[in-house]
């Protein structure tokens, strides 16, 4: 067999490897029972959102005030925006840093990291394996709350065309468009926070820790984001631009604040996934 030939092969053995690595990470994460209730908990706190703005708009009828939340009485399709407005500062992240606490300290603290970089598994692909499960629990979180409020809002108030920010009127069409961007939007953000947790999994091996250190630096994010004597330092903080989502619901949509806060969320992204790299790749595994 030629050189050519031989690393032919290879090539995909070692997609395959990467795919089989992947499917495996991805049936960890979704088949634990804490993060399966974690996602029934998002998705109940929509339902709650929903059940009480119908208990408040049959107790006032005709009541509407010019927020989001008041919009969602008059079409379902705000709650999926409005479950996505209550739970982007403390519960979406919050089930993020859960999934972070586990990547790599919940390994090491079960013993098994070892045993799988002795696979072999190149730390560097189990990294970006481990990376890579968290954007996608970050997306699954986020769709998860936008569907139910859809579904949920659409039950208990209906849908029709949807009347944006600007006073316009957009079909129900153009409005599920602009949420699936919202979703994806808040998701990218709550990826960057999985890459912080990433690194810091890599300094311990107590889950819990790593899990609580990354729900404090979300939450100690929002509340330097609220000073306003840091108003120079809000552009550069992770959070600053996750409610920028309800731009989309302008018309014509408002980007800038948009496209900032993706290259905000790619920097932080970038950032900490170098440090997660350089701190894994001297680690020492001796469990």
């Amino acid at each position: 067999m030629s050189v050519a030939e031989a690393g032919a092969t290879i090539r995909p053995r070692r997609r395959g490897a990467w795919a089989r690595l992947f499917a495996s990470e991805l049936g960890l994460v979704f088949g634990r029972r804490r993060n399966q209730i974690g996602l029934a908990v998002l998705a109940g706190l929509v339902v709650m959102l929903g059940v009480a703005l119908k208990a408040s708009s049959l107790r006032h009828p005709g009541e509407r005030g010019g927020d989001l939340m008041s919009a969602v009485a008059g079409n379902g399709v705000y709650l999926g925006f409005a479950g996505l407005t209550i739970e982007i500062a403390l519960f979406l992240p919050l089930a993020v840093s859960v999934l972070a606490g586990d990547a790599i300290a919940g390994e090491a603290n079960l013993g098994t990291l070892r045993y799988l970089l002795a696979a072999p598994v190149g730390r560097l692909r189990l990294l970006g394996v481990k990376a890579a499960s968290l954007a996608v629990g970050a997306v699954t979180g986020a769709a998860l709350v936008a569907v139910t409020g859809v579904l949920v809002g659409t039950a208990l108030f209906g849908a029709g065309p949807l009347v944006t920010l600007s006073g316009s009127r957009i079909s129900v069409a153009d409005g599920l468009v602009r949420l699936l961007l919202a979703t994806l939007y808040v998701a990218a953000g709550l990826a960057a926070l999985g890459m912080i947790g990433l690194f810091i999994s890599t300094l311990t091996e107590q889950p819990i820790a790593a899990t609580v250190a990354t729900a404090m630096a979300s939450t100690v994010l929002w509340i330097l984001d609220a000073v306003p004597q840091l108003d120079w330092l809000h552009p550069w903080l992770l959070v600053d631009r996750w409610p920028a989502f309800v731009d989309l619901l302008r018309d014509p949509v408002f980007p800038d604040r948009i496209l900032s806060g993706l290259w905000v969320d790619a920097a932080y992204a970038a950032v900490f996934f170098c440090a997660a790299w350089l701190r894994f790749r001297s680690k020492d595994i001796t469990s």
